[in-house]
């Protein structure tokens, strides 16, 4: 075995990888895992905030605004009730003075209305024909005239004996009002219709409170 060439020496070259090579490979592993990392931690966060809005959008449904409570308060109590104002100051029948004239060719039809307001309570005026503006002119059941000094309140109290009538103002300075009657008029309300609505007038009834979220 002791041929020309010999190893001599206690120093062997060895074959290994180059260390560079090694850190390459370790850092692109690392920034897989990384990236890896992110993209999972981003779906997490996606899918906490899509619950959480559709459980605002479902809180939402649930609770009514401000706007659709004032519109059910109001469908539930129609009328003066739905404003839930405090009790309201009407002036008695007595203290209103009520003419009452005859626009339709039916005879003796101021007059029987006449006493009935008088035995409700309200003072009367002049009864006859309706005067020549309105004769034969008022096809509803009736028109209140009256000055626009006169106290709205008044007008809410002769109204509620009568449906459908309509209101109108003159020159007038006194605070009486006439009462027109008109040709689709059959008779006035029942005095305990007339009453119910003058109650619900001096007391209306609370808005619901809206429901708390």
């Amino acid at each position: 075995m002791g041929g020309k060439y010999r190893v001599t020496g206690t120093a062997y070259p060895r074959m290994s990888r180059p260390r560079r090579r090694r850190k390459l490979v370790f850092a692109l592993l690392g920034s897989v895992l990384a990236l890896a990392l992110l993209g999972y931690g981003a779906l997490q966060l996606i899918d906490v905030f899509r619950g959480d809005s559709g459980k605002h959008n479902a809180a939402a449904k649930d609770c009514p605004t401000g706007a659709a409570s004032a519109t059910a308060a109001g469908a539930a109590n129609p009328g003066p009730a739905a404003s839930g104002a405090p009790a309201a100051v009407l002036p008695q029948p007595g203290q209103i003075t009520v003419n009452v004239y005859n626009a339709t060719p039916r005879a003796g039809l101021a007059k029987a209305v006449g006493d009935e307001l008088k035995k409700r309570g309200f003072t009367i005026g002049h009864v006859g024909n309706a005067p020549a503006d309105f004769d034969k002119k008022v096809p509803g059941p009736g028109i209140l005239l009256g000055s626009p000094r006169t106290d709205k309140a008044a007008y809410s109290v002769l109204g509620a004996q009568l449906a459908g009538v309509t209101q109108q103002t003159d020159t007038r300075e006194g605070a009486d009002i006439d009462l027109i009657l008109g040709d689709s008029f059959k008779e006035l309300n029942k005095k305990e219709d007339a009453d119910k609505a003058l109650a619900v007038l001096a007391n209306p009834a609370p808005a619901p409170s809206p429901k708390k979220c």
